[in-house]
């Protein structure tokens, strides 16, 4: 509506789905605003051991110098078998081969770069993923370190440190934050 009236709820996704309806109580904005501010008031009232957990997260999760050494042993097989394709291809051209012992090895070779090839990407991936974790959760850290208590909603800090929020009952409301902290506030 367009009266005095009017504010803004949140609701379960699945509200009206099947034949049972989701039970979850709405929110207004207000609440979700009030759940905020008490949440990220608990999370700096243990700012030292809250980053300290969090350099120990960043330490122990996104640490990709394995997959870094994995990724170097990838790259110089695909260049082996590169190497061993193009002479493969090349004795073929020079020499009479047997075609069905060409094709073979040929299709080995294809067979066995294509499979490091994938490899090689998920292992591109995973390290692209933890960079991207560890800059997520240092900018979190920063965030935190600056932070003092505050006493109304504040946009950009919702934005930079709210991942998501549950609503369980109306009492039960938690809010979970971009470092993986979770607070019922």
């Amino acid at each position: 509506s367009k009266d005095k009236y009017r504010r803004i709820i949140y609701q379960c996704n699945h509200k009206y789905k099947g034949d049972k309806p989701c039970g979850t109580p709405h929110i207004t904005e207000e609440e979700v605003k009030k759940v905020f501010i008490r949440a990220v008031n608990l999370l700096l009232s243990e700012k030292d051991e809250l980053t300290a957990n969090v350099q120990t997260i960043i330490a122990a999760l996104c640490d990709a110098t394995e997959l870094e050494k994995r990724l170097v042993e990838l790259r110089e097989e695909l260049e082996v078998v590169v190497e061993l394709t193009d002479r493969c291809v090349g004795e073929n051209a020079r020499i009479a081969l047997d075609q069905d012992e060409y094709t073979e090895r040929y299709n080995g070779l294809v067979e066995r770069y294509e499979k490091t090839k994938a490899e090689f990407d998920e292992v591109t991936q995973a390290i692209a993923d933890k960079e991207a974790r560890k800059k997520l959760m240092e900018q979190f850290l920063r965030i935190i370190e600056e932070q003092e208590l505050i006493t109304k909603f504040d946009e950009r800090l919702w934005a930079s440190l709210v991942d998501y929020v549950t609503v369980y009952s109306e009492k039960d409301i938690r809010v979970t934050f971009k470092d993986g902290t979770k607070i019922q506030a």
